[in-house]
């Protein structure tokens, strides 16, 4: 499963050099998913279940967040979801930190 999530998000980026200007374009926070997913991943050792962005925010002039959720399946098969918040410098699209919260509700 972890491998299919990461293929697939491989693809749409590869993909986002054939679009034109009438074809839809890889949302901006495509980069910070893909970001939050395998460090989900690395830190829980879980299975990716369900994703979702729930949006951008501006901290300051330099450093901005998004915010994702993740619907997870750990090893012994409970499934929790992790909120993952991406902060990073939306000039130099340098990443600062990546944090997590984990949560049983859906």
């Amino acid at each position: 499963m972890r491998m299919l999530i990461v293929v697939l998000m491989t693809v749409i980026l590869s993909l986002s050099g054939l679009a034109t200007s009438s074809a839809t374009a890889i949302p901006d926070y495509a980069k910070w998913g893909i970001i939050a997913v395998k460090e989900t991943q690395t830190k829980y050792n879980v299975d990716i279940l369900d994703y979702k962005h729930i949006g951008r925010t501006s901290l300051t002039a330099d450093q901005s967040r998004e915010q994702f959720k993740l619907w997870v399946r750990n090893k012994d098969g409970k499934q929790f979801a992790v909120f993952v918040n991406v902060d990073f410098n939306p000039s130099t699209q340098q990443l600062k930190k990546v944090q997590f919260t984990e949560s049983d509700r859906r």
